[in-house]
């Protein structure tokens, strides 16, 4: 991975490791999941729609709709509500780590959809490892209460979808440009919500709070995240894009302890272990080169370059 990508994974495990919080205010303030999601997408949309527009970039979305809407629907309008409807029974931190699991999602699927993202070695090894962190997890921290176990089972749902978006985006939409592919996408994921809200209305005014949440939500941790992580895709792949899954847990943790008062249990603590012993094995599994392998691959360089 290059400098740029390692710099786009590090904004990007940021800006998905803070959602949870944010996602866990929301819903304890009595907003309902689909609401929550259809402004977080409303928001994003029309950001990204006028950031393209001003670009003259938002023509490139024609002819793409179908793959769109796909990408849409899988990656968006499905995962947000059911993580936020998870996130109803379940603590921010354990539902962050769940969706750890969308690599191996990716995995799976790729042994069918795309050869390029196949895991093998050294790579699989990290994403089974990842794997049993989650089910260590459940098995251990969720398992006894049939409310946290359907939360947490609706999180995995939206790690499944969270494995089949990037695809798509890879295969389908990788050349657009992200503002104006982005923009579209979160305008029909907003559409597609629609009819859920007007089902499920906010029976309740909102209050300050939530409302500061839903615009962190929608203009950081979608709009700006969305098109960060497209580019991610476009240079790495979806498999390798997708171990920012790994990384973001531990923000979530942090951040839900620190200010939410949560207490991760013991399933909570092996699962992070082993996640992130996962997410160092599927990048790869190389550490940083010390400076002394640096110096030593310059002056290689230097010398190809010098004329005899």
């Amino acid at each position: 991975m290059s400098t740029r990508a390692w710099v786009t994974f590090g904004a990007v495990s940021v800006l998905w490791g803070i959602p949870y919080l944010f996602i866990k205010v929301a819903v304890d303030d009595g907003v309902p999941p689909a609401f929550l999601a259809w402004v977080r997408v409303i928001l994003a949309a029309a950001l990204l729609l006028a950031l393209a527009q001003h670009a003259g970039t938002l023509s490139s979305v024609r002819g793409h709709w179908r793959w769109l809407a796909v990408f849409a629907f899988a990656e968006i309008a499905v995962p947000f509500p059911l993580i936020a409807a998870g996130e109803q029974h379940v603590a921010s931190s354990l539902a962050a780590i769940i969706i750890a699991t969308a690599p191996l999602f990716v995995a799976l699927l790729a042994l069918r959809f795309d050869a390029s993202e196949r895991v093998t070695g050294r790579r699989l090894i990290g994403l089974l490892i990842g794997l049993g962190g989650v089910a260590a997890l459940v098995g251990i921290d969720v398992a006894g209460s049939g409310d946290e176990l359907l939360g947490a089972m609706a999180i995995l749902v939206a790690a499944f979808c969270y494995a089949v978006g990037p695809m798509v985006l890879k295969r389908h939409l990788a050349k657009l440009d992200q503002r104006a592919s982005m923009g579209a996408s979160l305008a029909l994921a907003a559409l597609f919500l629609t009819p859920a809200v007007v089902v499920d209305p906010p029976t309740a005014p909102i209050s300050n709070e939530a409302i500061a949440a839903l615009f962190v939500l929608g203009l950081l941790c979608t709009a700006a995240a969305f098109v960060l992580y497209g580019m991610l895709i476009a240079e790495v792949g979806a498999g390798r894009a997708l171990v920012v899954t790994y990384v973001n847990p531990v923000i979530a943790v942090g951040l839900g302890v620190a200010i939410l008062g949560e207490r991760p249990g013991a399933g909570a603590i092996a699962g992070l272990l082993l996640i992130l012993a996962g997410s160092w094995l599927a990048t790869g599994g190389r550490l940083p080169p010390s400076p002394t392998a640096i110096v030593t691959r310059l002056r290689a360089r230097r010398a190809v370059d010098e004329p005899a």
